[in-house]
């Protein structure tokens, strides 16, 4: 027990490490806006689908199939929860708070805090499955999130839903894998070598995000605590619970249970500035969750490894 979690805490520290070069990066404008606008435009449109298409270049297997509906099943069961929990807890007055607050306990930073972290414990299997949560996600996210945000459906767009990076990553790397399709060494390393970038370049993303908020005034708000709560503990206990009640074990439960358990998506704050919401709330509670996730994570997905017989 107190070796996994020692295992998943130091890949944790090791993020972490990563996330303070961002930040002094931000404080000594080695990082700019525009720049740290250009590192989230690469991870999001060519990063994370080569990490995701890497993780589907692989001898096909139809046992796995059946791991990919499961996956599948369990991430959109995980954001149904999630959504209920959120509006049954914030019920203020507050439209602009009300909404940020539900959005950072519906969505987890399931692609640039999780998916190095599913590298590192977990390997490519782990990403291959995560790959199926990101992709579930995403279809939450301009479904779901766009018109909890904005107040308004007419913001839903076909368009976004499938032609998202997540999607399209998820689409080709399901086509290579159901199909078997030979890609040549041309094709896989320079792949591979994108992929690499996922972990360092996130990290630096969010450390850098983290140098431009405010955090005496984040530790104020007692609402984001609660959301906090949700988002880092809740939530993945009742995660790690039901699957576990429910028979799911190995690679496919811990997987799962790392995308749950991660702090709240960067895209609050996106959303938040871009429906006119209270954006100095959707950093704080990023801010926030992010930090408090080096203590939450490591014991959480420690205690699934341990049940999951990772």
């Amino acid at each position: 027990m107190l070796e996994n979690i020692f295992t998943v805490g130091q890949q944790v520290l090791i993020l972490f490490l990563l996330i303070a070069l961002g930040f002094i990066c931000g404080k000594t404008k080695l990082i700019t806006e525009s720049g740290a606008q250009c590192l989230n435009n690469l991870v999001l449109y060519v990063v994370t689908p080569c990490v995701i298409i890497k993780s589907f270049i692989r001898t096909f297997d139809s046992s796995m199939l059946s791991g990919i509906l499961l996956a599948a099943t369990l991430a959109v069961l995980v954001h149904i929860v999630s959504i209920g929990i959120a509006t049954l807890v914030f019920r203020d007055k507050d439209t602009a708070r009300r909404c940020v607050y539900r959005f950072s306990v519906v969505f987890s930073n399931c692609a640039f805090m999780s998916l190095p972290l599913q590298q590192a414990v977990l390997g490519d299997d782990g990403v291959f499955y995560a790959a199926i949560y990101i992709a579930v996600f995403n279809i939450s996210l301009w479904t779901y999130g766009v018109v909890m945000m904005s107040g308004n459906r007419q913001f839903l767009s076909l368009k976004k839903i499938i032609f998202n990076p997540g999607i399209v990553g998820v689409i080709i790397g399901l086509c290579i894998f159901i199909f078997n399709i030979p890609l040549p060494e041309l094709i896989t390393e320079p792949i591979s070598y994108i992929a690499a970038l996922n972990t360092p370049v996130p990290m630096l993303f969010i450390g850098y995000y983290l140098s431009k908020s405010n955090l005496p005034d984040a530790f104020k708000d007692l609402k984001s605590y609660a959301a906090i709560a949700l988002r880092l503990i809740i939530i993945p206990l009742i995660t790690f619970g039901g699957l576990y009640i429910c028979g799911v074990r190995g690679v496919i439960l811990v997987s799962c249970v790392i995308s749950a358990s991660a702090p709240a998506a960067a895209t609050t704050t996106m959303f938040a500035a871009k429906f006119e919401r209270d954006v100095g709330l959707g950093v704080n509670i990023v801010t926030l969750s992010t930090l408090f996730s080096v203590v939450t994570m490591p014991v959480i997905v420690g205690l699934a490894q341990l049940a999951g017989g990772i």
